[in-house]
């Protein structure tokens, strides 16, 4: 037993075997002493610049930053912030973006000066894709899915040491959200991940609103640094070709198509789950169902994933009770998330994650999703165009084909002289297993692992024909391509959900 005195000076008696935060009470500040007084407590996160926030966060040469991808095209943080890093001299970073668009080019220039090493993401877009799939990158790129995403932070691959996390409004204690301020970008359901995870969270905001700033979709405890900055992103590139509503003939025929394969199907009844990717073909269904729900008066009960201004006008019209939100893909989503009770927003762990306790993507009954291209055994991608270059997102891909009682692939035969269905995809995204139903301009294929759904289908008067008979007609339409050549080096890892590599993306032949 040791006898100490304490800085009230009272003998404190401490055995030899206590454990080890047994000690002496050592003042009120002794865990923050680098504190003067209480008023320098209360303001401790608010810092000057991004520059003074980021010295202080301990990032070092070799650690791992991440950011979200809630503003899409219109991101301003991470150019923002990887100029900065760049000019205070770090190197070797691991950048972990949930996605990366054609407006982060720059960050080529942060790979060829060596401040960037290696990336983890969900998908890449104009130069930066095109760079990394000529072979920029020593290390492969890691192309993983949101639901994968975050499965890799909590396995411990993906260790987040620095978070910045651009949002329109935040108190100076890091209360956070994106529905208030001027540059609202909606849920920031990805954001949620990096801030829970990450040994440091900066904020960045437009705006410092008087505490507290409710709802807090980034809590003040998970904040380390707030910092005032004139622009977090422009709302209005959020949405893009991939989340636009289409107009195009073609698309509508398609997107028709699905709507009367979804009321066959047997998982259209009151009650019913769902999912619409993005693309305008899957989103144009909501259009189609609409009719039908109310014919039938069918109610789904939440609809799920990125939402758009479709899927609010359906959930205000009183066919969708509940929108869960890891994205809002528009401003009408963005601003209906602030005032719709029934809209909620939720993580990323809690939308997709195949080892969360509960992902939501485990109640869906139906999802729509696109394609760049699909082969005769239903593989699935969406990451490299015909010519093998990266210009696509894994995204929600496979976590919600996995996990929905019924997949719909909806693409056309073909785009321009390219075919959509081929013998065999150039790079796997989500495994035919995982796919039932194909729904193209020139006719729909079901899975032969889904008889079940072909026969209500088939009763109901749908034209189901096969998929080798879509193939020959993509082909017929277009003749034989050309095999692309590829070199032995390897650009990219295709991540599964559960961390596994479905795939390898080569550097191709020029």
């Amino acid at each position: 037993m040791t006898t100490i005195t304490n800085a009230l000076n009272r003998e404190i008696e401490i055995s030899a075997d206590s454990h080890a935060n047994m000690k002496p009470y050592a003042g009120a500040h002794d865990l923050t002493a680098h504190l003067l007084n209480k008023e320098t407590k209360r303001s401790r996160k608010l810092y000057e610049s991004l520059e003074e926030a980021i010295a202080n966060s301990g990032l070092k040469d070799g650690m791992t930053v991440s950011f979200h991808h809630s503003f899409r095209g219109g991101d301003k943080i991470i150019n923002m912030a990887m100029d900065l890093i760049a000019s205070m001299g770090f190197k070797n970073l691991t950048l972990a973006s949930s996605s990366l668009s054609a407006i982060h080019a720059p960050i080529v220039g942060h790979i060829k000066n060596g401040v960037v090493s290696k990336i983890y993401t969900s998908g890449l877009r104009g130069d930066l894709a095109e760079e990394i799939s000529r072979g920029l990158l020593e290390e492969p790129v890691h192309i993983h899915s949101h639901g994968g995403r975050v499965h890799l932070v909590q396995s411990g691959e993906l260790n987040i040491d620095v978070a910045f996390v651009g949002v329109s409004s935040s108190d100076e204690f890091g209360n956070a959200n994106a529905i208030k301020g001027r540059s609202r970008c909606g849920s920031l359901g990805y954001a949620k991940i990096d801030a829970q995870y990450a040994k440091h969270t900066i904020v960045l905001t437009e705006e410092i609103v008087p505490f507290p700033n409710a709802p807090a979709s980034i809590a003040q405890d998970l904040v380390d640094a707030v910092v005032k900055v004139e622009e977090v992103g422009d709302p209005s590139k959020i949405g893009g070709d991939a989340t636009r509503m289409t107009t195009n003939p073609r698309e509508l025929l398609i997107a028709r198509k699905a709507a009367d394969v979804i009321e066959h199907s047997g998982y259209f009844f009151d009650g019913f789950n769902l999912q619409t990717g993005s693309g305008g073909a899957s989103l144009a269904v909501t259009r189609f169902l609409e009719d039908k729900m109310v014919k039938k008066d069918i109610k789904a009960n939440f609809g799920l994933g990125g939402i758009t201004a479709t899927m609010v006008d359906l959930h205000e019209k009183g066919l969708i009770k509940t929108l869960l939100d890891v994205q809002s893909f528009d401003s009408v989503a963005a601003d209906s998330l602030a005032r719709n009770p029934n809209h909620l927003e939720i993580s990323a762990n809690q939308y997709a994650n195949p080892s969360s306790k509960g992902a939501v993507v485990d109640r869906l009954d139906v999802v729509i999703l696109s394609a760049l291209e699909i082969d005769t055994d239903f593989n699935v991608n969406v990451i490299t165009g015909s010519d093998g270059v990266i210009r696509g997102a894994s995204g929600g891909h496979s976590d919600t084909a996995a996990s929905a009682n019924m997949t719909i692939i909806v693409a056309p035969l073909i785009r321009g002289r390219i075919p959509t269905v081929v013998n065999s995809v150039l790079n796997v995204i989500t495994p035919g297993s995982q796919i039932d139903v194909l729904v193209t301009d020139h006719g729909v294929a079901v899975n032969p692992a889904r008889e079940d759904i072909k026969a209500r289908l088939v009763e109901a008067g749908v034209q189901v024909g096969t998929i080798e008979e879509l193939q020959q007609r993509a082909e017929m339409l277009t003749g034989k391509a050309k095999p692309i050549e590829y070199l032995d080096n390897v650009v990219g890892y295709v991540r599964y959900r559960d961390g596994s590599v479905i795939d390898v993306i080569k550097q191709v032949k020029e």
